[in-house]
């Protein structure tokens, strides 16, 4: 039935600054922006990763009626080679700690992080996904 993450979606009240600052954090560009220009977007996505898997940014207008602005709910983790690396870099760009580097066993270490926006934002390291990119 699931065949495999298609799209994380967070909103922003600020989809400009949004744009620049993961296009920042990545060193991409966003690959998609809809309406397209000379429109303002109201959406935005990138794809990141070995699979180009897609984040998107979404004007917070375009929110769930009831939809909190709070960071909290489920955390979306993404892998990353150099965990302490990967959170110096966020907390240099400007994200705040929600989470400290917490080793789970078994290899799992995760942490996660507020972006400017008010997401949260996990980062791992996790061995099953290292061992399914193995050059």
């Amino acid at each position: 039935m699931f065949r495999g993450l298609s799209t994380v979606s967070f909103y922003t009240d600020d989809l400009a600054a949004a744009r620049a600052w993961y296009t920042e954090l990545l060193g991409v560009e966003p690959y998609f922006a809809f309406p397209p220009a000379p429109q303002p977007p109201a959406y935005i996505e990138f794809r990141i990763g070995d699979d180009e898997d897609e984040l998107g940014f979404v004007d917070r207008r375009w929110a769930p009626a009831g939809a909190s602005a709070a960071p909290g709910g489920a955390v979306v983790f993404w892998h990353v080679d150099d965990l302490e690396a990967a959170v110096a870099r966020l907390l240099e760009l400007g994200a705040t700690e929600y989470e400290p580097v917490t080793p789970r066993g078994s290899g799992f270490v995760t942490a996660s992080v507020v972006d400017p926006f008010g997401n949260v934002l996990g980062v791992m390291t996790n061995p099953h996904f290292a061992a399914l990119h193995e050059a």
